[in-house]
């Protein structure tokens, strides 16, 4: 029988979350290593955006750091139900901007072994 530890040794973690009001929008980030290492990002972008648009630049953001520091296993979790599902292929992008978004993740995502995307609950 083969140890599948070493599989999940390397496995990092990203959590995204995207955030809009009448104002400003912006993005949080947290990518853990497989031994505890953390990275974690705030950023604010210089643009008006919906939540689902600042939730699709959190995860796009987040890949982006995570191909940039050659991790080959991501497991990424989010609470924006429309994100997940359509990055899983449960949903359709219907709108213009969803599937540009969804077309960048694709590549993006294209860089990793192992990705994996999860809902999470909002709290």
């Amino acid at each position: 029988m083969e140890d599948d530890s070493s599989e999940n040794e390397e496995l990092w973690k990203l959590s995204v979350d995207g955030s809009s009001c009448v104002s400003e929008s912006g993005a949080g980030l947290m990518l853990t290593s497989s031994d505890g290492w953390t990275l974690e990002y705030a950023l604010r972008f210089g643009f008006k955006a919906t939540n689902n648009e600042a939730e699709w630049k959190a995860l796009i953001a987040g890949l982006t750091i995570a191909k940039h520091l050659e991790v080959q296993k991501l497991e990424t979790s989010s609470d924006s139900q429309l994100v997940v599902g359509v990055v899983r292929g449960e949903y359709k992008a219907r709108e213009d901007t969803i599937t540009k978004y969804f077309a960048h993740v694709q590549i993006l995502k294209s860089a990793f072994q192992v990705f994996q995307v999860l809902k999470v609950p909002k709290a």
